[in-house]
């Protein structure tokens, strides 16, 4: 579940950075990198998971399931945040400058 919406938001922010790809600002390519990552590091846990005889995506388990989306989301969260964190310190549009500026 952690592995389906990672891609959601990875597929998500892909689409948002490419609609908005000419007007750069907001650096939505950031964000879509850090999601495809994370989407990268659930599946090649999955992959682990399979040569260790596991399932892939643990669907038979409700309570697995229940924290496996509130990983999912803790993940979004997360990624939301640090890009948040990026773009305050890249501060595309000067706004944070201009504001110090003015004293």
């Amino acid at each position: 579940m952690t592995l389906v919406i990672t891609l959601c938001a990875a597929a998500i922010a892909t689409i948002a950075w490419y609609a908005t790809a000419p007007n750069n600002k907001l650096y939505l390519g950031v964000l879509a990198l850090m999601y495809w990552g994370a989407a990268l590091m659930w599946t090649v846990d999955g992959i682990n998971g399979l040569i260790e005889g596991e399932g892939f995506i643990e669907i038979a388990d409700t309570a697995a399931m229940l924290d496996d989306a509130i990983l999912g989301l803790l993940v979004v969260i997360v990624g939301l945040a640090a890009w948040a964190i990026y773009l305050v310190a890249k501060d595309p549009k000067h706004i944070l400058r201009n504001t110090l500026a003015r004293g």
